[in-house]
């Protein structure tokens, strides 16, 4: 079978975290080999690549063209209006790429059908091209596409309409299943088919080594992800205000870092705060073992790879209780989830478990459930069935 992956949301060499769990997931389906892919992951178009003009810069130096991992990967370009954005992308995705894969077919790069993910703009403009070059269309549900942009008026009527005409739906958790069904989508239609973990890659090392190399004396907690609001790490800042004996470290960026260091600053934590921004995914391992718990405390989550990450390396988490949570954290050696969750009630929980936690290799076992082969056939199943219909 040959797919056509088609997403904004894919590593590449300027953002290499920028969407891991899509290219991971696509990775563990070429190596069946029952599928060979190519990978269109439009990027915006700006003009000027001069660092001042911040994160916008980085799509002016974006390549063309690259590989990662033995895929071939295009970025064609498409336009981004300013307060039009959210209404009109699915529509500029379909137009500018539209061109590019009829170039792409005469060309001899045929496909056989279009692997989309994210629902919006993504999905949406999936579903477009596939009427437009008469291709089946699988769209694959992430989190914030459903649970965040489809509150919007005209963005859920655009989902709504991609999700009847595509020719299949995967969500990643069965709370997204859930926020497809209340969007008028036949629960039959959808497969959940979650995501894994790299159990290779994620695996626990010294630990002594690990927290002496970090510099960690304390009790750690470690937050891992974007810096955006949705994530909540002033409400763990304020968490720590209430276990003076703990340290936090946050790993990532976004547009909250200013925010929360300077409630840590307010709350008198700031020495007991550390940001130190986004890291390479081969020294993640390092900093989950080092860590004591993990702590995810989200409004909304589609399936958080992190939590099984930390997991693989041993490290128990506790979580906000949002859709799909106990999916994952799903018995005692795992973790903890917090309903109704306050600063209060995280801290009493962070202390609970802290004084007695799982076995590290326990909380590791049942990470080792969550690999890729259930989902890597489950993919090619419903491949094979729309391909066959």
């Amino acid at each position: 079978m040959r797919i056509l992956t088609f997403t904004t949301l894919y590593p590449n060499l300027l953002q290499p975290q920028h969407g891991i769990f899509v290219e991971t997931r696509l990775r563990k389906l070429v190596a069946s080999g029952a599928v060979s892919a190519r990978v269109v992951a439009p990027c915006p178009w700006f003009p000027f690549a001069s660092a001042r003009f911040g994160r916008y810069a980085v799509f002016a130096r974006m390549p063309s063209e690259e590989t990662r991992y033995g895929l071939h990967i295009e970025h064609p370009r498409y336009p981004v209006f300013p307060r039009l954005g959210m209404s009109v992308a699915p529509l500029a995705l379909y137009a500018a790429v539209l061109p590019f894969l009829r170039r792409q077919i005469r060309d001899g790069h045929d496909f056989d059908l279009i692997d989309a993910h994210y629902f919006y703009p993504d999905g949406v403009a999936a579903v477009l091209l596939g009427r437009a070059l008469d291709r089946p269309v699988i769209i694959t549900a992430r989190g914030s596409d459903l649970n965040i942009i489809a509150r919007h008026l005209l963005p859920r009527r655009w989902i709504e309409w991609a999700a009847r005409h595509a020719n299949g739906l995967i969500a990643v958790s069965t709370g997204l299943k859930q926020r497809l069904v209340e969007l008028g989508v036949a629960a039959e239609r959808v497969r959940v088919l979650r995501n894994g973990v790299d159990l290779a890659r994620f695996s626990p090392c010294d630990r002594s080594a690990a927290r002496q190399a970090l510099g960690l004396t304390r009790p750690t907690l470690i937050a891992v992800g974007n810096l955006a609001a949705l994530k909540r790490h002033k409400l763990m800042v304020e968490a720590l205000t209430r276990l003076p004996e703990f340290e936090l470290i946050i790993v990532g960026e976004g547009p909250e870092r200013a925010a929360i260091a300077s409630a840590a600053r307010k709350r008198g934590v700031a020495e007991r705060v550390r940001l130190i921004g986004a890291v390479p995914q081969d020294r993640l391992p390092e900093i989950y073992t080092a860590a004591d718990l993990l702590l995810l405390v989200s409004t909304h989550e589609g399936w958080p790879n992190v939590l099984l990450e930390s997991m693989a390396c041993g490290t128990p988490v506790v979580v906000s209780d949002t859709g799909g949570m106990a999916e994952i954290v799903g018995a005692a050696e795992a973790g903890r989830i917090v309903a109704d969750i306050t600063p209060q009630r995280l801290a009493e929980t962070i202390r609970e478990l802290s004084a007695a936690p799982p076995a590290r290799a326990a909380t590791r076992r049942y990470a080792e459930q969550f690999d890729w082969q259930s989902t890597t056939d489950g993919q090619i199943n419903l491949f094979r069935e729309v391909l066959n219909s």
